[in-house]
């Protein structure tokens, strides 16, 4: 059976995924780069196994940026069964990525005691996937919605809230596009990036409706960093940051470095994907659109935020008289800091 029936974010499930580390492949010979025992180790926790979404961080790190910057950085994957931000508070990471801004504030006005420094995606990669005889996104309002929990929680309300779904409609996603393939009324979750391409090798066709574009305001991929860090060691933050948006931009320029160390850590990630998810990148503009096409990649800005918190909040995911306030979840003093522009 073609392995791409499976769509392409269940990987190596055998592996046991939060125990994967993957260490600096870095060149002692770049200029002003320090060794790995003078370097300050640095550890980021992603959200799902390796892949393109994550390529800036791997190609940061294949091409000694930073090592450069004076950090032996470490990359530990996530699965379906990780939570970055409880992990993070655990202390097992300097940083994370945590999924969305709203699933964030969500955890951090519960007391997870972590600050977002900075964003991957300038909107969030979901989309919402039908057959191909849906052109419009209110027909999905007629179709079974595969969702996985985390989506359950903040992007479900939001449906039913700004858009007039029905709390009947769905039913667990378990990140397998075989449930989609056998039912025409079945629509699913998926990133732009990602279970398209696992559809389409599958032989389906079909329409993607990205949530960003119907209006959902969260930023995607977010990047998180413990408190304790932050105040700690503020300039690993930020040299950390740097080097990712770095890694990001030279990522998308020519992506063969990050690639390679991608498929090092997830042997099963197959080129076409990464060539696929690449592309999706590129096109949609995810990483370089909106106001990072003018203010720098990874920029996060208080309105777009502000958005994001009262979304959370009309959807009960933060509370109304929380004694957490929006500027107590962000800061924008690292990502401003360099800015790298596309």
């Amino acid at each position: 059976m073609n392995k791409t029936l499976n769509t392409a974010r269940i990987i190596i499930k055998a592996l046991a995924a939060g125990s994967m580390i993957i260490g600096v492949a870095g060149c002692s010979g770049h200029d002003g780069a320090q060794s790995d025992t003078q370097a300050d180790k640095f550890t980021l926790l992603t959200n799902w196994y390796a892949q393109a979404e994550h390529g800036g961080f791997y190609q940061a790190q294949a091409e000694g940026l930073y090592k450069k910057a004076g950090l032996n950085v470490n990359i530990r994957m996530g699965g379906p069964q990780i939570n970055p931000s409880q992990l993070l508070a655990a202390g097992k990471a300097q940083c994370a990525i945590t999924n969305d801004d709203i699933s964030t504030m969500s955890a951090i006005q519960q007391g997870v005691p972590i600050t977002i420094v900075a964003t991957s995606f300038q909107r969030v990669p979901l989309a919402l996937i039908a057959h191909s005889d849906v052109t419009d996104f209110n027909q999905l309002k007629t179709r079974t919605i595969l969702l996985a929990e985390d989506a359950r929680q903040a992007i479900w309300p939001w449906l039913q809230k700004d858009k007039g779904f029905n709390k009947t409609q769905t039913r667990p996603y378990t990140f397998n596009v075989q449930p989609f393939m056998a039912s025409d009324q079945v629509a699913q979750q998926g990133y732009v990036t990602s279970e398209p391409y696992a559809i389409q090798q599958a032989g389906g066709k079909f329409k993607v409706f990205p949530l960003g574009q119907e209006g959902y305001p969260s930023y995607g991929n977010v990047i998180s960093c413990r408190n304790e860090v932050i105040k700690q060691h503020p300039q690993q933050v930020e040299a950390f940051i740097h080097a990712s948006m770095q890694g990001m931009k030279d990522y998308l320029a020519n992506p063969a470095q990050g690639n390679a160390l991608i498929q090092k850590a997830n042997p099963n990630m197959s080129s076409g994907q990464l060539a696929y998810g690449i592309s999706q990148l590129k096109k949609t503009g995810l990483v370089e659109g909106g106001d990072a096409a003018t203010q720098g990649i990874g920029v996060i800005t208080p309105q777009r935020l502000q958005a994001s918190w009262n979304l959370a909040k009309e959807v009960g995911l933060v509370k109304a008289n929380t004694d957490v306030s929006l500027n107590q979840v962000y800061t924008t003093k690292f990502i401003d800091q360099h800015p790298v522009l596309p």
